[in-house]
């Protein structure tokens, strides 16, 4: 699954960058009714009128699936594994007990071993 994560990631920066690069060097609609009132040379008031050109097309389907890959990552990253409880709740992994101490080791006493809590922890005066 990390893999499928990972090919989404990548499919979505390079349509970022596609639309980047497409919405640049697009003809904005602006520039069209300047023309169109003496600073240029247009055919109509409001520009050439008809179905988008192949620039827009092609903006809008990136735009497309930018969209789709951002819902998979979200759905993706929304997805957690099942666990039976919280970490807090599981019981600590206790060590192996060594068979027999070394000699120096029996000669220091050992504490006993107190819960590990909040107020435990707190360095006394």
């Amino acid at each position: 699954m990390n893999a499928m994560v990972n090919v989404i990631l990548a499919v979505q920066m390079l349509t970022a960058l596609g639309m980047i690069g497409l919405i640049l060097i697009q003809h904005g609609k602006g520039a069209d009714m300047g023309a169109a009132f003496g600073s240029g040379s247009s055919g109509s008031l409001f520009g050439a009128s008809g179905s988008a050109n192949f620039l827009s097309r092609t903006t809008g389907v990136l735009a497309t699936v930018f969209f789709v890959a951002t819902l998979a990552l979200a759905y993706f990253g929304n997805q957690r594994p099942t666990s039976a409880g919280s970490v807090l709740e599981t019981p600590a992994a206790v060590a192996p007990a060594a068979s027999a101490p070394a000699a120096s080791e029996a000669a220091v006493p050992v504490p006993a071993a107190e819960p590990a809590s909040g107020a435990a922890q707190i360095p006394t005066k």
